[in-house]
């Protein structure tokens, strides 16, 4: 009896939070498309198999995956210089490389990945969203790349206001309708209705505003049949994916999805006490994800915090909440395109302002700043402007690089010991060197390895130095730890760490 309360609660659970998660996902898995500058539909297909498929083989259970705004902008670039045709051999040969990659366990690399040169890249791509979708909001396709957006945008206002009805009034107060309607939802809605998205809110009252009355705006445009929208690459299109061009544009998708979505699997496990990521495991999952949706000629995916962080706080226990979310993605696709047809395009170029400009995250500088120093948050501005400035990898190269400047002092002992002892009472884990981005893999296994259930003692005597990507990642274990009710304790750290660590 007991058995049978706990399943039909799980399975209450999972079914109203992934109701949840599909009421989030449907604007935005159209709008990521239109900021990529292909079709609503090629979202809504990689929401589908980011559900179902990789829902069922994830290695994150509550990580919720699909189209993802920090793509849009690699996506968008393809699509204007190489064609749409291009995109769908690209995603089949950079969800190759995540699945290779699993296979040989280089998942705990990307969590080396700096935190400033992440976060840069997406204030970076939030920027880019921002400026691309500004013009959507005028009813005008964006220019093909960041700065022509930005020059264009005074031009774009001004252009309004010479004569009464522009054709572009109506689109621009639909759009100011969407922002202005998620804005105010999300600072004013009841408790009992919190898990009611604000994006749905502000594209449920735009909607209805433009359709009764009647206003003359473009509308999103999906076929009858989403199975109409798939479109198998030929055997020419896999074969020239080889092309030196293609080769280095698939890297850069594998990369940068892969480190998105595993730095997305650990904030989600920092909120729940529940099953731990398989970082390899996701990263497989991942890469057959991205393989359908190369052979579907949709989107590529990543696992998105927006949704998961949803899909946390609505309650789930299990991935079926993932799948649920993509079958009723699937059901509404099939069964009110009509519905979508009605959806202006400016009210999702409004969804996807808010969305770009929260990724532009000033306090996640501010931070790195107070904790860390100057040198993360001077990477954090540079991958950023470069990201503007030049492209997405360029940004994350010139970040990476940026980055290594953090171990030249101690460039000739990087090595970092870690030594696990046990007693019946404790468990004590003594650090002894450098702990940098190079030793961040063995460290994190190390301390994941740590049983459950027993207070931790982690000595840093001997920690000569700690860069700012293990810094962060040992405050997010110790705050993850003592969450759970563990008792973790710090002997011996020094300056900024020792703060870091320290009981909040």
């Amino acid at each position: 009896m007991v058995a049978s309360e706990k399943k039909s609660g799980w399975i209450a659970r999972d079914f109203t939070a992934s109701i949840v998660v599909f009421l989030v996902a449907m604007p935005l898995c159209m709008g990521i498309a239109v900021a990529s500058g292909v079709p609503p539909e090629k979202g809504l297909i990689t929401g589908i198999i980011g559900g179902i498929v990789v829902g069922l083989l994830a290695g994150s259970p509550l990580q919720v995956s699909g189209p993802a705004a920090g793509l849009a902008v690699i996506v968008f670039e393809i699509v204007q210089q190489q064609g749409l045709s291009a995109l769908g051999p690209i995603l089949v040969l950079a969800g190759a490389i995540q699945v290779v990659a699993g296979i040989f366990r280089l998942g705990g690399w990307f969590r080396a990945i700096s935190p400033a040169v992440v976060h840069g890249m997406l204030a970076g791509i939030g920027l880019l969203i921002v400026v691309g979708q500004f013009h959507v909001l005028f009813d005008a396709k964006p220019l093909p790349n960041g700065l022509e957006n930005l020059i264009a945008i005074p031009g774009r206002v001004l252009g309004l206001w010479p004569a009464d009805g522009h054709p572009a009034v109506p689109a621009l107060a639909i759009g100011l309708l969407s922002i202005g309607a998620t804005l105010i939802w999300e600072k004013v809605r009841p408790a009992s209705m919190r898990l009611v998205p604000g994006a749905l809110v502000g594209v449920v009252i735009a909607t209805l505003t433009a359709f009764f009355l009647a206003l003359d705006v473009a509308r999103v445009d999906v076929p009858e049949s989403i199975v109409a929208a798939v479109a198998v690459p030929s055997s020419g299109d896999l074969l020239g994916v080889f092309s030196p061009a293609l080769l280095a544009t698939a890297f850069a998708i594998a990369f940068i999805a892969s480190a998105e979505t595993l730095l997305s699997a650990a904030a989600v496990d920092r909120m729940h006490d529940g099953v731990r990521t398989d970082y390899n495991k996701e990263l497989r999952a991942q890469g057959v994800g991205n393989l359908l949706c190369g052979f579907a000629g949709a989107l590529p995916m990543t696992g998105v915090i927006v949704r998961s962080s949803a899909n946390v706080q609505a309650g789930a226990v299990t991935r079926m909440s993932a799948v649920l979310h993509g079958v009723w993605i699937l059901g509404f696709v099939a069964a009110l395109p009509w519905l979508l047809r009605e959806i202006p395009m400016a009210a999702l170029g409004g969804i996807l302002v808010v969305t770009g400009w929260r990724l532009v995250s000033l306090q996640h500088v501010r931070h790195l700043f107070h904790n860390h120093g100057p040198l993360p948050a001077v990477i954090w501005a540079a991958t950023l402007v470069m990201v503007v400035a030049t492209d997405l990898l360029t940004g994350v190269l010139v970040g990476l690089g940026l980055s290594l400047i953090e171990i030249v002092p101690n460039l000739k002992r990087l090595k970092l010991n870690v030594d696990q002892r046990e007693a019946e009472d404790a468990c004590e884990i003594r650090l002894d060197g450098v702990a940098s981005f190079v030793s961040l893999p063995k460290l994190s296994a190390a301390l994941d390895a740590v049983p459950t259930g027993k207070p931790v003692r982690v000595n840093c005597e001997n920690l000569r130095s700690v860069d700012h990507t293990c810094a962060e990642m040992l405050a997010e274990w110790f705050q993850r730890r003592r969450a759970g009710g563990a008792i973790v304790e710090a002997h011996g750290a020094k300056g900024r760490i020792a703060g870091m660590l320290a009981p909040a």
